[in-house]
């Protein structure tokens, strides 16, 4: 363990999205200085446009069979909810492969495990920065799970009991009619409602965050796109493309799909993909509850008065750009599933999810000293990134690998 005297006093973390920025709040309340840089800015990634859904009982790995039949069945079609391009590139083609061979009910069980860990900490993170002063509590909701035929729950049922058994809180009942969203359209005829479940608007969450974090001397740099990290005689130094180099005693790697750029360095050898996500709002009057379609792969959550579209997943570079026949294609797919006023869509986006080959995310020391990854959440980000953060900063100021972190070596 690390003397007191040997704790770093100041750390750069790079990516200001909720793992980045939780990880620089944990670490202020151990009394050290934080700078955050970003490429473009606060919330600017995979964080911006997610669903928002806090579910630990629904975060469970996207690797299983009936996924590989899937994306088999629709390789090469841009509009199918998991998109895999005809031609992927070296590093795609090598993830997927590695990806598919953990498309196994015994590979999926082991991973939903592991992420118990997380997953069982992760409202109480939450909690703690709400207590610490973060001023945008998540709200505590029922998800509501609907469907075209009652028999196509037995999927999730399976899967809110496995998640039981590893420890997590859900539960999952049969909604009962005077609890039915009323943006569930007449083709919905089975509705589940689970329990005990919270949601948040990312971006107003993040930019809330990244004010508690300026508030207590943190310093938050926008617009900083790092090129390298180079361990000295003592220090760290983050070498960017815009400023003078950042010097730290220790360095955290959070910049989701875009940590592969240093992956050699620090010898991550677990590939990380760009899983790209895509949303959009649109006007279904008053929304009390976020809503989830999953034979179409679909969430929605209250966004600002009207409700967010969330879904798909596409393998492709991370600085792609959007694809629009994807957003035609989720409209397609939900508008027989919401009675919606006018799909007119607006705030349309898409974001790279960081997915890791194995499902699990690397969090923890890397092979250069003094630096530190954490990432390759995949879809869970926003439930798993201040679980994550409260425990990577506890390892950073001691020098212990807490036992829920153990699974998650990035160096494994």
């Amino acid at each position: 363990m690390k003397s007191a005297g040997s704790a770093p006093k100041r750390v750069v973390v790079v990516g200001a999205g909720m793992v980045g920025l939780a990880t620089a709040w944990f670490l202020q309340d151990h009394g050290v200085e934080v700078t955050v840089v970003d490429r473009n800015g606060v919330a600017a990634g995979a964080s911006w446009g997610n669903a928002g859904f806090l579910t630990p009982g629904l975060a469970a790995p996207l690797a299983e069979p009936s996924t590989l039949r899937y994306g088999i069945g629709s390789l090469g079609k841009r509009d199918a909810a998991l998109s895999i391009p005809l031609m992927p590139s070296l590093h795609t083609l090598g993830f997927l492969a590695h990806f598919a061979a953990r498309c196994t009910h015994r590979a999926w069980q082991q991973g939903v495990d592991r992420l118990a860990s997380l997953n069982t900490g992760a409202l109480g993170a939450f909690d703690a920065l709400v207590a610490g002063g973060v001023d945008c509590a998540p709200r505590e909701s029922s998800i509501f799970v609907g469907y075209e035929r009652a028999e196509q729950s037995a999927p999730l049922l399976r899967e809110v009991d496995a998640l039981a058994r590893s420890g997590v809180e859900i539960a999952a009942h049969r909604a009962g009619a005077d609890r039915r969203p009323a943006q569930f359209s007449d083709a919905i005829t089975s509705v589940w409602e689970l329990t005990g479940q919270r949601f948040l608007e990312p971006e107003p969450f993040l930019q809330t965050l990244a004010q508690s974090i300026r508030a207590r001397g943190g310093d938050i740099r926008e617009g900083v796109d790092v090129r390298g990290i180079r361990h000295g005689s003592g220090p760290v130094f983050v070498d960017t493309c815009s400023t003078a180099p950042l010097r730290a005693d220790a360095v955290v790697v959070a910049n989701g799909a875009w940590i592969s750029r240093f992956a050699r360095d620090l010898g991550i050898r677990v590939r990380v993909q760009a899983g790209r996500g895509y949303s959009f709002s649109v006007d279904t009057g008053s929304v009390a509850a976020p809503l989830y379609l999953p034979a179409s792969r679909i969430a929605c959550t209250p966004y600002q008065g009207r409700l967010r579209v969330a879904g798909t997943m596409e393998f492709r570079g991370s600085n792609a750009p959007l694809d629009s026949n994807r957003v035609d294609a989720m409209i397609r797919a939900a508008a027989p599933m919401l009675r919606v006023r006018d799909w007119d869509v607006q705030d349309v986006w898409v974001g790279p999810r960081p997915m890791s080959h194995d499902n699990l995310p690397l969090v923890g020391a890397t092979k250069l000293p003094g630096v530190y990854a954490a990432g390759g959440h995949g879809m869970w980000g926003i439930l798993q990134g201040p679980i994550t953060g409260q425990l990577l900063a506890r390892q950073i100021i001691t020098g212990v690998v807490p036992p829920q972190l153990e699974a998650f070596s990035p160096v494994r």
